[in-house]
């Protein structure tokens, strides 16, 4: 090649396709630099009680958790893995499920109570957001694109179930009955299917979002063994679920095809979250231990997603 040949322009299509395959490589680089799917502790065992549950991010990365220390308290713990008390509950209340709308603001499934709990994150002030004297707990909570709140409520003493719809004025309405010991639940990235899980039936099901309601009760995934408990989508509609008694984390597709299963170094996960930089750190709440475990993955979670949109 001549010098000259260095001051002459690339032709338009030659440059596009120089730089899509420098970034290109700059991306596979980045992913073949970091381990995804492998789990590692967060947090020291015994930091939380046996009721560990309900992991959730902020938008600044920090991960919230029910009992740290004791029963009827919210931890919050940092990316870096240090903990402590954020909040306790009044009222004798202990947290199962936690999420936070668009405006940033905590609500926590109270089992003992039957309320969902709500709390302002500036002034920490708790206050019951919803109640209904029909529920068994709630156990775990969803939440939309719109703020509704979706809330399982199993009856473990029978193995049934319930689901809840939860307005964003605290309008309590039962959506679903006579199911199994309904656990595990989130909402769709286009907002318009609900998903919920069955911990002893192992069954995983999938419901239209109506205007007021939920239609078309379908079989997603049938599983042989093992419990479920909490699970989460990813901004492709993924479904990660956390496999109690097995110790992994299940990644379901919309499709009901299992596409791995993830190690968590503990025999009992509970729920998980996404967190982190880029929305790719899950963090998983392991009842043998007591303790957060956390591992890379290959896409955004949905909840992340959506603290970047507000």
């Amino acid at each position: 090649m001549l010098i000259s040949d260095f001051r002459r322009p690339l032709p338009k299509t030659r440059f596009v396709v120089s730089v899509v395959s420098i970034l290109f490589s700059l991306g596979a680089h980045t992913f073949a630099d970091e381990k995804l799917f492998v789990a590692e502790p967060l947090t020291q065992p015994k930091e939380f009680t046996g009721g560990i549950e309900g992991p959730q991010c902020d938008r600044a990365g920090n991960v919230y958790a029910v009992n740290f220390k004791t029963d009827g308290t919210i931890g919050k713990v940092t990316p870096q893995g240090q903990g402590e008390v954020f909040v306790e509950l009044p009222n004798k209340s202990v947290g199962n499920g936690i999420v936070f709308d668009l405006a940033g603001a905590m609500y926590i499934a109270d089992y003992v109570n039957h309320n969902v709990l709500k709390v302002d994150m500036a002034t920490k002030k708790i206050s019951a957001f919803a109640h209904n004297a029909g529920m068994n707990q709630p156990n775990d909570l969803a939440i939309g694109p719109d703020d509704v709140l979706w809330a399982s409520d199993p009856n473990w003493g029978n193995n049934t179930g319930q689901l809840w719809r939860i307005d964003r004025h605290g309008k309590v309405t039962k959506v679903a009955g006579e199911m199994g010991t309904t656990n595990g639940i989130e909402v769709s990235p286009d907002g318009k299917t609900l998903y919920v899980n069955e911990s002893v039936q192992r069954g995983i099901w999938a419901f239209n979002i109506t205007a007021d309601g939920l239609q078309d009760k379908r079989l997603l995934k049938q599983f042989p063994d093992h419990g479920f408990d909490g699970m989460r989508c990813d901004v492709d509609g993924n479904l990660y679920v956390t496999r109690h008694g097995k110790g992994t984390v299940a990644v379901v597709s919309p499709k009901g095809e299992v596409l791995r299963e993830i190690d968590v170094l503990g025999k009992m996960p509970s729920n998980l979250c996404f967190g982190g930089p880029d929305g790719r750190t899950i963090y998983v709440t392991e009842v043998e231990h007591t303790r957060l475990v956390k591992f890379r993955v290959d896409r955004p979670g949905l909840a992340w997603q959506r603290w970047q949109k507000k």
